[in-house]
């Protein structure tokens, strides 16, 4: 089995219905599909690695070789190491403090989440399309009751899952479902590790090059009425390889009121399957239990 690799280029032509017809599909069965031809200039794609490659070089490898999941993994002996991650990450937003010592750095990463975000958008509408929602329910539930045109949440992952003496001790990252809406991962096109769980079994999200994995996070479920669901996935460590991995999120704003659409309940019932919530109450659940079972955490912002 392989996640579905869909291109997207052909929304604008006659196989139109066709492709939304594919990505309803990705969303009901997988969580997770691959975008071809999705807009992004390979030409920035190089840059992004590049940079990202040379960033981790310069401004994180020592310290990662310092840190404290890597001296703990040379004094655990042979046990299973828990409650960590092999993982190096920063997360980039508009207004938090960027690296500075790489060059090129701040200026391909602006100018890459800047696309990445009107892609997340275009996502969304076929969402919207595909469930029967007006055009722009989503983003416009993402956007709550903030001022201005763009009070959802955009943020960047750069992540390097370094080359591991014992993947056997340690998981890159543990398994897990995303809290927030809409995922696009720019992931390393060599080096895989990556996976989702489909049907009780861990499937690998084979690497392609320069092309965008698209998944859907737990607010995407909510407001589906769990007709998309968020998908568990995890990243082992490797032996050999340095893994790059740049995941942006298309979040709700943390005052944002998330709910099932009222054209996804069925009609005679007041409300759906999930509860109404704001999104910043389901955040101080979900960074308790991001490894938890997502159930639990509906249950907990149910009852707020």
């Amino acid at each position: 089995m392989a996640i579905p690799v869909i291109d997207f280029s052909k929304l604008n032509g006659q196989d139109r219905t066709n492709t939304l017809a594919q990505i309803a599909n990705a969303c009901e069965e997988w969580g997770f599909f691959q975008l071809v031809n999705h807009g992004i200039a390979e030409e920035m794609l190089e840059r992004v690695k590049k940079v990202s490659s040379e960033f981790y070089k310069v401004e994180r490898e020592e310290n990662f070789k310092n840190s404290e999941v890597a001296n703990l993994l040379n004094e655990t002996g042979d046990e299973k190491m828990e409650n960590v991650d092999w993982e190096d990450v920063i997360t980039l937003t508009d207004d938090s403090q960027w690296p500075f010592k790489t060059p090129g750095f701040q200026e391909t990463m602006k100018e890459y989440r800047c696309e990445l975000k009107k892609l997340a958008e275009k996502v969304m509408e076929v969402m919207d399309e595909n469930l029967g929602l007006p055009e722009g329910y989503i983003k416009k539930a993402f956007d709550g009751t903030g001022e201005g045109e763009n009070t959802a949440f955009f943020g960047t992952k750069v992540s390097h899952y370094p080359p591991c003496p014992n993947p056997e001790k340690v998981t890159g990252l543990r398994a897990h479902t995303d809290a927030g809406g809409v995922i696009l991962l720019f992931q390393d096109d060599e080096v895989g590790g990556l996976q989702i769980l489909k049907d009780g079994q861990w499937i690998d999200v084979q690497p392609l090059k320069n092309t965008i994995v698209i998944n859907t996070g737990d607010q995407i479920e909510v407001l589906s009425n769990g007709r998309y669901k968020s998908t568990w996935h995890r990243v082992l460590s490797t032996v050999d390889g340095n893994r790059l991995s740049v995941a942006s999120f298309y979040n709700p704003s943390l005052d944002a009121t998330i709910a099932p659409a009222a054209q996804l309940v069925e009609k005679g019932r007041k409300e759906g399957t999930y509860p109404k919530f704001v999104f910043g109450d389901y955040m101080s659940v979900y960074v308790q239990q991001k490894f938890m079972p997502k159930e639990p955490r509906f249950q907990a912002v149910r009852a707020m």
